[in-house]
C-alpha cells in the first residue's frame, strides 16, 4: 500500500525533554486500507492457483488461502507491518501546511509533502543536493 489513509501521531509521553516520544503509527485506523489490503491479498492468492504459477506456490507463510473477510482482517491486522519509510513530518513549502521554507532548513525525506510510488533513496540524495547547492551558494 504506497498511500495508506491512517495517520499516526507524535506526543510527548513526558515532561522530560530527554525522554523519547510517544509515537502511535495507528495502523489499519482507516478503513479503506483494510478494504484495499483485503482486496490486495485475495488478488495474490488468485493468481497463485492460475496453472502458470500454481505449480512454484508453496505453502503460505500465514493462513490457508481460504480464509473468508473478517479472517483475513484478523490476518492482516496480526502481520501486517511497515517497511519505514516515513516522509512529511516537515512538509516545504510556501502554504499554511509547511513547516519548512524554500531554503531548506530541514534537508530529509521529512520535507517530502507525500509519500513516493518508491524508495525513498533517490529522492532523498537528490534532496541532499539541492541542500548542498543553497550552501555553496550563501557562501559563494
Amino acid at each position: 500500500m504506497l498511500r495508506p489513509e491512517s495517520r499516526g501521531r507524535v506526543t510527548l509521553a513526558s515532561r522530560d525533554e530527554k525522554a523519547a516520544p510517544f509515537i502511535d503509527p495507528c495502523f489499519l485506523s482507516a478503513s479503506g486500507d483494510m478494504e484495499l489490503l483485503v482486496r490486495g491479498v485475495r488478488i495474490i492468492h488468485n493468481l497463485l492457483k492460475m496453472p502458470p504459477l500454481a505449480r512454484y506456490r508453496g505453502p503460505l507463510l500465514y493462513g490457508t488461502g481460504e480464509e473468508d473477510d473478517a479472517g483475513l482482517r484478523a490476518l492482516i491486522r496480526e502481520h501486517a507491518d511497515t517497511i519505514y519509510h516515513p516522509v512529511g513530518t516537515c512538509r516545504m513549502g510556501g502554504d499554511a501546511r509547511s513547516v519548512v521554507d524554500p531554503q531548506l532548513r530541514v534537508a530529509d525525506a521529512s520535507i517530502m509533502p507525500a509519500l513516493i510510488s518508491g524508495n525513498t533513496q533517490a529522492p532523498s540524495a537528490m534532496i541532499d543536493e539541492k541542500a548542498a547547492n543553497l550552501i555553496i551558494g550563501q557562501w559563494s
